[in-house]
């Protein structure tokens, strides 16, 4: 699936994006594991996760936010490949 980030979108969405990242910042559950402060790229595979509910229950302003969470924070990613087993750190990025 194609989306979209209208010019702009990121600049707006800023502030909203370092509030996720402070709470990110206390710790989370990945997969069967708790990651005390993860890395961008973990922080982006639990965004992945949150993308996929998004477009599951056609929730096309989350799926717009958190899409454009990891163009902002992986720069010159094109693709998310989201692992929909269960398995959070296995979801790539292209």
């Amino acid at each position: 699936m194609n989306l979209e980030i209208p010019d702009g979108y990121i600049d707006a969405m800023n502030e909203s994006f370092e509030k996720m990242d402070q709470d990110m910042d206390k710790g989370w559950q990945i997969g069967q594991k708790w990651v005390k402060n993860p890395d961008n790229t973990q922080r982006c595979q639990l965004v992945a996760g949150k993308l996929l509910t998004a477009l599951e229950t056609d929730n096309e302003q989350l799926a717009l936010m958190m899409g454009a969470y990891i163009v902002s924070r992986m720069q010159g990613v094109r693709q998310v490949v989201i692992d929909n087993t269960g398995e959070p750190e296995e979801t790539s990025f292209q």
